[in-house]
């Protein structure tokens, strides 16, 4: 197993470290056995990068999916950045095509935004829908744009 201490942050980290809150949140939340990681992104040699296409990896599609239904959306998915990495236009479109279908999107800068974020929409009564109360969750700034995509954020990289 790779020792996270010993990795400089990126964005691969902060996934492996949210993977690792929800292996410790199972007991709670039964349902994040299911969440998964999507791995579309990342550099591939040629001929494995057209293996891949072949085998329908796509751009733009989000780093983590939770396939449950909570309140009004039928899934979740979070598109992980870090520090001051952006989405792409693809990465976008899907959010934005998600959100149409009726799925929770969002866009999450470390592992800890990400765990706030699942939490949150694992513990949506029945047809609720995620609503941020003062632009915030704890010390996460929150805020929707106009596609409808949630980004969380810690409150320095607003700033």
């Amino acid at each position: 197993m790779m020792k996270l201490q010993n990795m400089k942050r990126s964005e691969d980290t902060e996934q492996m470290l949210l993977m690792d809150w929800a292996a410790g949140a199972e007991s709670r939340y039964p349902e994040l056995r299911w969440l998964h990681h999507i791995p579309n992104g990342g550099s591939r040699n040629g001929a494995e990068a057209a293996k891949l296409r072949r085998m329908g990896v796509k751009k733009g599609i989000s780093d983590i999916c939770l396939p449950f239904p909570h309140g009004r959306y039928h899934g979740l998915y979070i598109e992980m950045k870090y520090g001051r990495n952006v989405t792409t236009q693809e990465q976008q479109e899907f959010l934005r095509a998600m959100s149409d279908a009726g799925h929770c999107v969002a866009v999450c800068h470390d592992a800890q935004s990400a765990a706030d974020m699942i939490e949150r929409y694992v513990t949506l009564g029945e047809r609720a829908i995620l609503k941020v109360t003062g632009g915030s969750f704890d010390s996460r700034n929150v805020y929707w744009d106009r596609n409808h995509i949630c980004h969380v954020e810690t409150m320095q990289e607003r700033q």
